[in-house]
C-alpha cells in the first residue's frame, strides 16, 4: 500500500515565553492510504501537535511532511492553502460550521473558498449518503450534534480529499451519535478508499480504527493493530503510568 501521509524526524519545539517546550521530538511515522489511524497518548503528548503539522495547519522546527505524495513547504502558505482545499478533509470537535450558513453553503464553502464551481450534484449525493438530504436548507442551530458533525464530515468528504484529519471529532457527542459518526468515518475507508487519521482521547472511538499510534512526551510509544478498546485502555494506562515516573524522577 501507498502511503497517504509521511512524517519523517518530525520537531516541534514551542518558545512563547522563553522556555522552549518540545511538542515533538523526531516523529517518524506513515499513514497508509485506505487506512483509518487512531492517535492516542496521555495529556500533552503532542498528538494534536502531530495532527496540526501533518495537515499543514502548523509548521514542524525541522523534519517533512509528505501528504498524498507532495511535500509541504515550509513559508508557501498559498499554495499550502490551495492545496489543503483539494486534498484534505477535516472534521473537528466543534464541528466548524458557519451558523448563517445553511448545511448545504457550508458543505459547498470549501469549493467557493477554492475559487471552483460549487458541484451541487456531488454536495445532494454526499448528503443523502450521511442521510441529510432533509436538512440541506436548515441553519446549523437547528441541527443536533450528531447532524452537525455528520455535516462536518460531509464538508470533508465533498472535495473528494486524499485524507480527512479528525480531531476529537466525538468529543462533544452523545454515545448514540459517536458512534454514529465513527461509523461514518469508518464507511469512508472501507466503501470509499480515503484515508482518516483521527486524534482521539476515547478507547472506544479508537476500536474503529484498524490501528492506533501512541505518542508519549512527543515520541512515537508504539502501534496497536486490530485494536479493542480494552486493548486501547490498557496500553493508555501504561503510557501514563510511564510519564507519571519521569515527571516524578525529574521533580
Amino acid at each position: 500500500m501507498t502511503d497517504a501521509v509521511r512524517l519523517e524526524t518530525l520537531y516541534k519545539t514551542y518558545d512563547d515565553t522563553g522556555a522552549a517546550v518540545t511538542a515533538l521530538d523526531g516523529v517518524t511515522a506513515s499513514f497508509a492510504a485506505g487506512s483509518f489511524t487512531a492517535v492516542m497518548g496521555p495529556s500533552g503528548s503532542g498528538k494534536s501537535t502531530l495532527l496540526q503539522c501533518a495537515a499543514g495547519l502548523d509548521r514542524p522546527t525541522a523534519g517533512r511532511v509528505f501528504l498524498d505524495g507532495v511535500e509541504l513547504h515550509p513559508g508557501k502558505d498559498t499554495a499550502m492553502t490551495k492545496f489543503r482545499r483539494t486534498r484534505v478533509g477535516f472534521v473537528f470537535q466543534d464541528y466548524n460550521l458557519l451558523p448563517a450558513l445553511t448545511v448545504e453553503q457550508n458543505v459547498l464553502l470549501p469549493a467557493r473558498l477554492a475559487g471552483r464551481r460549487a458541484d451541487r450534484a456531488r454536495c445532494r449525493a454526499v448528503l443523502d449518503r450521511l442521510g441529510l438530504t432533509e436538512r440541506s436548507a436548515d441553519l446549523p442551530e437547528r441541527l443536533s450534534g450528531g447532524q452537525r458533525q455528520r455535516v462536518a464530515i460531509a464538508r470533508a468528504l465533498v472535495t473528494e480529499p486524499a485524507v480527512i484529519f479528525a480531531d476529537e471529532p466525538t468529543g462533544a457527542l452523545d454515545l448514540r451519535s459517536a458512534r454514529e459518526v465513527l461509523t461514518l468515518l469508518r464507511a469512508t475507508v472501507r466503501e470509499h478508499g480515503r484515508t482518516v487519521v483521527m486524534v482521539t482521547h476515547d478507547p472506544v472511538a479508537a476500536a474503529y480504527a484498524d490501528s492506533v499510534l501512541f505518542l508519549a512526551d512527543g515520541r512515537l510509544a508504539g502501534a496497536l493493530s486490530a485494536p479493542t478498546a480494552e486493548a486501547v485502555a490498557a496500553r493508555l494506562t501504561h503510557l501514563g503510568d510511564l510519564v507519571g515516573t519521569r515527571a516524578g524522577a525529574l521533580a
